[in-house]
């Protein structure tokens, strides 16, 4: 099996909610919420793409890299490459039912373990979703990393304990996810959070806690006094608010800030290896993909994953020997033209 027959195969099974287009840049699927595709215009789900599609890599081949050095620790954990799967849920009213929660969750995680990363599990308004999540990582020795919806405290911390039994690797919550309508419908209501919330939330667990969905540096400076172990630069794949920047626009302004000193990981538009190289470059420690997982798994299971992940790897090997970078911990702006 290749990357181009794990594709065809999840285009059959994702059909309608997801074309599995040529290029995945969110203008088929404006305004599909339920399905794939970005909230209202799908102005935020573009500017993702648009924004890493602005950098361009310069060229350079005078200097001494051979064997370009993409492994990382983080969390303790050392990773084969800078790139987990984004915390994904909804296999059965986002992308059709082809592929029930806990397989898709199961998938994840050992897919992610093959390819040398750590996957990420999401919650939802049906219980099985985190419940599938939190069972798959404690499958698989805790290697994993559960996100939990921004509900109520105590509905937070009684997740946090799952997790803590499981094993997980770290805890965070997706504080973008305040806007889900499909949660207070289903009668678990969620909303932003004020700074002694979040500080509760921290001091609540010894796991490194993530706070995912931070887009400006103001948000991210809250979050690094709070003592929070690292922020998700994130607008929720375009799927919460219409019409934010992309990721690529509001990232450097965070790490000129925080780089060092808080773990900064960026989610938003990546789907190849130079992808993920720009996202070093303007200040990522790792990066997360959504998206593209969702084709690899229903196209190939952990296979499909660990496929595209070796895709990844040779991708993000062959630009950094393309532009002289010799380690994905110290990535240089100067590799970047805008």
């Amino acid at each position: 099996m290749n990357w181009q027959e794990v594709r065809k195969i999840a285009k059959d099974k994702l059909r309608p909610y997801c074309r599995v287009c040529p290029v995945c840049n969110g203008v088929a699927c404006a305004g599909e919420v339920p399905g794939m595709g970005g909230v209202g215009t799908g102005a935020s789900f573009k500017a993702n793409f648009e924004a890493l599609n602005r950098y361009k890599l310069n060229l350079s081949t005078i200097h001494d890299v051979r064997e370009p050095e993409i492994t990382l620790k983080i969390f303790g954990e050392k990773l084969s490459l800078p790139v987990m799967p984004a915390p994904i849920t909804g296999t059965t009213y986002n992308m059709g039912g082809a592929i029930t929660e806990d397989v898709y969750c199961e998938e994840v995680i050992s897919g992610s373990i093959m390819a040398g990363t750590i996957g990420w599990t999401g919650d939802g308004a049906d219980p099985l979703m985190y419940g599938s999540g939190i069972a798959a990582i404690k499958r698989n020795r805790g290697k994993g990393i559960p996100i939990i919806k921004p509900r109520q405290q105590e509905e937070i911390i009684k997740r946090i304990r799952l997790a803590e039994e499981a094993g997980a690797i770290a805890i965070g919550v997706d504080i973008d996810g305040a806007g889900l309508i499909t949660m207070a419908l289903k009668g678990q209501p969620v909303s932003p959070k004020s700074p002694k919330e979040i500080e509760e939330l921290v001091k609540s667990t010894n796991l490194p806690f993530i706070l995912k969905g931070i887009m400006t540096v103001r948000e991210a400076e809250i979050a690094y006094e709070l003592g929070v172990s690292a922020i998700v630069v994130s607008n929720h794949g375009g799927r919460i608010l219409d019409h934010t920047p992309g990721v690529a626009e509001v990232l450097p302004e965070i790490s000129d800030k925080l780089k060092g000193k808080i773990k900064i990981i960026a989610d938003g538009g990546v789907r190849a290896g130079v992808d993920v190289l720009k996202l070093l470059a303007l200040g990522a420690d790792a990066v997360l993909i959504g998206r593209p997982v969702i084709i690899a798994i229903f196209g190939g299971g952990r296979e499909g994953l660990k496929i595209y992940f070796e895709s990844i790897k040779n991708e993000l090997k062959q630009a950094m020997l393309l532009t002289g970078v010799k380690d994905v911990k110290n990535v240089s702006k100067n590799i970047l033209r805008i």
